[in-house]
């Protein structure tokens, strides 16, 4: 009876290591609808976004759909960088990965947000929001601007588009 009690609990736990195993792959998965396709990160697979080793002006905003002033400022981005081809845009999401197909999606759609969009799906806030930026509260909307050489952190809301325009020409002396 011992030996069958044994071959029961290794099974069991054999189980469970399969369904409590997180997967290491850089991106956990990616929802795609109708051509739009969001990948879905943990801070660990996102975090090579947040560098790079070129002169190439970098953009990464964090916002929700719920942040208001997130959704006010996402035209401002969209225009700096139609008018900036040299500069790369990433939009990170911090809504919820099961909003994806129903409410993030068709949000991106209405307002016609064409840039490159990610979902940062990481709990563990107070880990991550540190290593970004330890003087980062954590209010979003937050925006890193970067190269090789020069990085700066925005903990508010871009006005409009001269207010990006000054912030990047004065960090990289246009």
């Amino acid at each position: 009876m011992t030996v069958y009690k044994n071959i029961c609990i290794l099974l069991v736990s054999f189980l469970l290591l399969g369904f409590t195993e997180k997967s290491n792959d850089k991106q956990a998965l990616a929802v795609t609808q109708d051509s739009v396709e969001i990948p879905v990160y943990n801070f660990e697979s996102l975090e090579p976004l947040l560098y790079t080793n070129s002169d190439k002006i970098h953009v990464v905003n964090f916002w929700a759909m719920w942040c208001a002033p997130c959704v006010k400022e996402l035209p401002i981005f969209q225009e700096y960088e139609k008018n900036h081809a040299d500069v790369e845009l990433t939009l990170v999401s911090l809504d919820f990965p099961e909003d994806i197909e129903q409410k993030l999606i068709p949000f991106l759609k209405k307002r016609n947000i064409v840039s490159t969009v990610v979902l940062l799906d990481d709990p563990n806030a107070n880990s991550w929001i540190d290593k970004i930026d330890p003087n980062w509260s954590g209010a979003i909307p937050f925006t890193i601007i970067f190269n090789k050489e020069k990085r700066s952190y925005h903990e508010r809301t871009f006005k409009d588009i001269t207010d990006l325009e000054n912030t990047i020409n004065q960090l990289y002396n246009k």
